[in-house]
């Protein structure tokens, strides 16, 4: 009744919920079912232990997407900074108290609960920023001095992540951060010299031996997996055959005999999408990635349309974050990109990672329930 007699005050929850994105969640679920279908092929038709955990956590993740949308969108720009510097604080804390696992630190142990600071990061970084340029007007987006914070910002968590060592997500990192510094305005001749600076810090990675062994044996091997194809070419190749084998319309739902024999590495996580190929074909394969594309272009649209410059910002971050997710992923899989370990998004088997998609999601809702709201207005935190 109060929303009728003021015209500014924020609608109920129930109000709310009636103005959730439902195509948005539609699409995301459907993505969500595809990931459990391929975790049940993949446990050769169980649901222990990946498919049955995999569904139970989007449920909750769902939950949690639809709360945060519904928290005003201002207080998420109030909690773009806080949000950061804890994240950042988390990837500090990692080389002291972090748990080895696969022969690198990357987790936080606590009560059993392992939880990894640098997905926490994906959306600290992209919240921060979108705060950021916020306060910033048009002239100064590509002045130097105001270069220097989101360079720091961007710098920080990239050089904390690529130490753990997380090749993988210290480039997705670095490349959310860059590319949403260019659609705040950057000038595009800045970029061109910040490019070259990259391939200047990529020689020298390489030049001075910055980059582990192995992280440059995958480097190598992208550049001709027939180097090494019993060692560290044989995941590539394997999903080349798996790829490639699936046809035009797949092998059949758990017929895949690459997964099913167990010829491909971290089938539930990197090499998922491989699995769907294969089971599916080219046909199934790209009716996942348009599921992706379609998410990306409402996600577009949803940020089009807010009329706060930080929203605007905090949900093109989220789509870049996600496109880039799957774009390294499935190309990593099909030998268009190094194999850096990124997982695809909402199939593959990973707690931390769904959270983190889910929760920048949450953003992108919060976004558009809010799209009329004046980010600088007091008032009711729902």
């Amino acid at each position: 009744m109060s929303s009728l007699i003021l015209p500014g005050r924020q609608r109920g929850i129930r109000e709310k919920l009636t103005r959730l994105h439902l195509p948005l969640l539609v699409l995301l679920t459907m993505i969500a079912g595809a990931g459990v279908i391929t975790l049940y092929s993949t446990a050769e038709g169980s649901w222990q232990p990946w498919a049955l955990r995999h569904g139970l956590r989007y449920v909750a993740a769902l939950a949690i997407l639809i709360g945060m949308g519904v928290v005003a969108i201002r207080y998420w720009m109030a909690l773009a900074y806080p949000i950061y510097f804890v994240a950042l604080i988390a990837l500090i804390a990692v080389p002291f108290i972090g748990e080895v696992n696969m022969g690198a630190r990357r987790w936080i142990e606590y009560g059993g609960f392992q939880f990894q600071p640098s997905e926490a990061m994906k959306i600290g970084l992209v919240l921060g920023l979108a705060r950021y340029y916020h306060g910033l007007r048009a002239e100064q987006v590509s002045h130097f001095l105001y270069l220097i914070p989101p360079a720091l910002m961007i710098g920080a968590p990239v050089g904390l992540v690529f130490i753990q060592p997380d090749l993988g997500t210290a480039l997705l990192l670095a490349a959310t951060g860059v590319i949403l510094v260019f659609v705040a305005g950057l000038s595009w001749r800045l970029g061109f010299l910040g490019l070259l600076g990259g391939v200047a810090a990529g020689y020298g990675a390489y030049r001075f031996e910055f980059l582990k062994p192995y992280q440059l044996e995958r480097i190598l091997t992208f550049l001709n997996p027939d180097r090494d194809p019993l060692g560290q070419g044989y995941h590539l190749l394997q999903s080349k055959i798996a790829l490639g084998s699936g046809g035009l319309d797949g092998k059949g739902f758990m017929e895949g005999t690459q997964s099913q024999l167990k010829f491909l590495p971290e089938m539930q996580t990197d090499f998922i999408f491989t699995i769907f190929g294969e089971e599916f074909g080219f046909v199934g394969a790209v009716g996942l990635l348009a599921l992706y594309l379609s998410v990306i272009l409402t996600g577009i649209s949803i940020g089009v349309a807010s009329k706060s410059h930080f929203a605007r910002l905090a949900v093109i971050g989220v789509v870049i974050t996600f496109s880039l997710y799957v774009i390294i992923n499935t190309g990593m899989v099909m030998g268009l990109a190094p194999v850096v370990g990124v997982p695809l998004p909402l199939v593959s088997y990973g707690g931390t990672v769904m959270l983190t998609i889910m929760a920048g999601f949450g953003i992108v809702m919060s976004a558009h329930i809010h799209k009329d709201q004046d980010v600088l207005r007091s008032g009711d935190f729902l």
